[in-house]
């Protein structure tokens, strides 16, 4: 076994290419791999790891890629629409609607962390992804993750505001604790992932084990592809999970338990509702994004012996479908913003 120069990798990286490329072998890196490893040394990583798309399902790979298509354009579009909705529309300049635009602007992010590999993987069955490139797609994958629970957790704050103290609400969530949470998301998501690489690139990987489970790098997927001890990396894994998406779920449900006592105590049975009905859009939305999320978290854990499609579509599920959903459930829930968006798609001025 060995440890290539960068040099080496991009070369070595190149001729697998070629030859993946022109034969149609994609099982050809392991191979490869095996037979230029040596014997009297004892580190390896893998110039590149090859890509899967949905197992079981390669032969219809261009049909696939149309829904998958659709939803990446739909998920761009109509978080798109919502920034821009937000950003020219006066009367949405409000710390809901400010939130709403970082969950839109995170969709975006988490959107363009998977769409390059999956539609490369599905339209040219271009597999290859470099090391490096892995490692680098796991980090942002892994982070606008974190990010959007963190999104939805502020949301849940807002709403508690909004209805256990509606007269404090413009002075608890001014401009500047608005701009302080954001930050506070993107360093605690930054912060939170930022060894996961690190530790990675410590670990001695297999040479015949470059075959991953998705169209994108995913963290359990990568580390599971190393033979060394990796409980530090599971260890640490399961930390982020509880530290972030573990503590914001409960936190969530903390919040909507005091709203809910809230509401309780409004004397009219229409004021309830009113109060009910502004949470509606958050609910649907953390319900699009933790379901999926812890659904595929278990599997990943304790799941190993199911099918790798049920992994695969899991995986979709949870990256693809809460950014496609968001811009729908606000839209359709939300008068001001169904008509903001409406004005943006007319070109419509300010309003």
């Amino acid at each position: 076994m060995f440890l290539m120069t960068g040099a080496q990798s991009v070369s070595f990286s190149v001729s697998i290419l070629k030859r993946s490329h022109f034969s149609g072998d994609f099982n050809c890196l392991p191979r490869m791999l095996s037979s230029q490893s040596l014997a009297n040394t004892s580190f390896f990583q893998p110039p590149a790891f090859l890509l899967m798309g949905i197992p079981g399902m390669e032969a219809v790979h261009g049909w696939i890629s149309i829904p998958f298509s659709s939803m990446y354009t739909v998920a761009l579009t109509g978080n798109g629409l919502i920034l821009l909705a937000v950003r020219r529309t006066p009367s949405l300049h409000q710390p809901m609607y400010y939130f709403l635009s970082m969950l839109a602007l995170t969709d975006v992010g988490l959107t363009l962390s998977t769409m390059p590999t999956t539609l490369a993987v599905l339209w040219f069955d271009h597999r290859l992804i470099g090391f490096n490139a892995c490692l680098v797609q796991m980090f942002f994958l892994h982070s606008f993750s974190v990010v959007e629970s963190s999104v939805l957790l502020a949301m849940s704050f807002d709403r508690f505001v909004a209805i256990s103290n509606p007269l404090r609400y413009a002075a608890v969530l001014t401009n500047n604790v608005i701009i302080r949470i954001g930050l506070a998301i993107v360093a605690r998501a930054t912060l939170s992932l930022f060894p996961v690489p690190f530790l990675l690139k410590r670990l001695n990987f297999c040479p015949n084990k470059t075959l991953l489970s998705h169209s994108f790098c995913f963290h359990p997927d990568v580390m599971r592809r190393a033979c060394a001890d990796i409980t530090i990396n599971i260890l640490y894994g399961l930390y982020v999970v509880l530290s972030t998406g573990g503590i914001d779920s409960l936190l969530i449900v903390l919040s909507y338990t005091l709203i809910l006592h809230t509401v309780m105590g409004l004397a009219s049975p229409r004021e309830r509702t009113r109060a009910l009905n502004t949470c509606v859009s958050h609910i649907l939305a953390v319900f699009a994004f933790f379901i999926p999320g812890i659904t595929m978290s278990m599997i990943h854990r304790f799941g190993r012996h199911l099918p790798h499609m049920v992994h695969a579509l899991v995986a979709y599920v949870y990256l693809v479908v809460p950014p496609v959903l968001n811009p729908i459930i606000y839209s359709v829930k939300s008068k001001p913003i169904r008509e903001a968006m409406l004005r943006v798609l007319r070109g419509g001025g300010q309003s």
